[in-house]
């Protein structure tokens, strides 16, 4: 699956916020850990704040925080902030295409419904809990292979 970069961005970032809830993490260092533009997070930003995701404070001490819920916010949530139109490709009417066109359009809206269905049902929490559990297993892994 491609995303735009916008996408990209703005998924890392509600992930690096929900990873560390109740702080103010200032927006340069989410850009500098995620390679992208300052201005270009800004205005990613700007879209989870209205999305009610993200709050940003302004001056000294500032920053962003995360105040969704991690347990409700689905990847699909994100995705649809930034990706216009993207599950609701319209196909031509009928008297304007082939059986072969028909088909074609079928078979993509059944793979868009599959897509959405499971960027549906994946959590922001999930993908915490997912990254949290592999961490662990690499720290074990790192232990036992000094130990030996």
């Amino acid at each position: 699956m491609k995303l735009q970069q916008g996408t990209m961005c703005a998924i890392l970032a509600v992930l690096h916020m929900a990873s560390r809830p109740n702080e103010q993490i200032p927006a340069n260092e989410i850009a500098e850990i995620y390679g992208v533009s300052q201005h270009h997070l800004a205005k990613v930003l700007r879209t989870l704040s209205l999305a009610g995701i993200v709050e940003s404070t302004r001056g000294a001490g500032g920053g962003c925080s995360f105040i969704g819920d991690a347990r409700k916010i689905t990847l699909y949530d994100i995705i649809k902030l930034f990706e216009s139109g993207w599950f609701s490709a319209a196909s031509p009417s009928p008297r304007e295409q082939s059986d072969e066109a028909t088909e074609l359009y079928r078979v993509l809206g059944e793979v868009d419904r599959h897509t959405a269905a499971t960027l549906q049902s994946v959590t922001l929490q999930t993908i915490l809990n997912n990254a949290l559990r592999t961490a662990r297993r690499r720290a074990a892994a790192g232990r036992v292979a000094v130990a030996e």
